[in-house]
């Protein structure tokens, strides 16, 4: 069985109410949101015979619960803070599972002219030159943080992003999307949410195929030399189910419309 579950629910857990036959995930937002949660992780669950309590969160609160001991592994997208949790002994190692990518979304009528930009952080610039609306979740996700590094690479420091056109929401993906559909906005996503996403309203993919925008999922187990309550062999068990062809199977068969939301890129150790 898979679970999704509330921060207060996680606690409750965390204090003795997960048995030893349960698993604890904290998975991002974006694995939810893009519906591939629903299919992978029932799979697994039904596969190695145990449950699977997913948390849903940024990629900042998964790290966090991660390096507290209050989940068992965590599956994220923010590769210089998972290497620094592993380098600070929090998790054992990480493993790449799958990718896709981020994209900038805005008005089809794109009225800072980032279509034809020759890169994500000069798209990012002309938003900024020209003052036109920008949602950022703004919840130190993997998305977040991202959208952070480019700005920098644009030159365009969080001083410089004025409150009259930079919104940042404190919100998953879909809250951000939902608010930059109305208020015609630009904002950046992973493709998963907004394939899945149903409130377009007048947005429209506006940049895209910068490599700087490349989104690797990885899976992130749990020290149990840190934390010895970690399930570390039903971990073990789920990691070599999420690089297994069975898993392969799934992601890569993933799509909405004919198109692949994922694409799995898991290596054998």
């Amino acid at each position: 069985m898979i679970r999704a579950l509330t921060f207060a629910a996680l606690i409750l857990l965390s204090a003795g109410m997960a048995t030893a036959e349960t698993l604890r995930l904290a998975a991002t937002t974006t694995f939810r949101n893009s519906g591939l949660a629903k299919i992978l992780l029932p799979a697994a669950s039904t596969d190695l015979g145990f449950d699977i309590d997913m948390l849903v969160v940024g990629t900042g609160q998964a790290i966090a619960l991660g390096r507290a001991g209050d989940v068992d592994a965590i599956l994220v997208h923010a590769r210089v803070a998972e290497e620094a949790m592993v380098a600070a002994g929090f998790a054992t190692h990480r493993r790449e599972i799958m990718y896709n990518d981020f994209i900038l979304i805005g008005p089809a009528t794109d009225p800072a002219g980032i279509a034809n930009s020759i890169s994500a952080a000069a798209a990012l610039a002309a938003i900024s030159t020209s003052h036109a609306p920008f949602i950022s979740r703004g919840d130190d996700s993997g998305t977040h943080r991202r959208e952070q590094v480019v700005w920098e690479v644009a030159g365009v420091g969080e001083a410089a992003r004025d409150v009259s056109w930079y919104k940042s929401v404190g919100a998953g993906m879909g809250t951000a999307l939902n608010i930059a559909s109305g208020l015609n906005a630009y904002v950046l996503a992973d493709r998963a949410s907004w394939l899945s996403f149903k409130n377009k309203g007048e947005l429209a993919i506006l940049f895209e195929g910068d490599p700087a925008l490349f989104n690797q999922y990885a899976f992130l187990p749990i020290n149990p030399a840190r934390h010895p309550h970690t399930n570390s062999a039903k971990v073990i068990a789920l990691e070599n189910w999420l690089t297994s062809n069975r898993a392969r199977l799934l992601i890569d068969g993933f799509k909405l419309n004919g198109q692949a939301l994922f694409t799995f890129n898991a290596q054998k150790m």
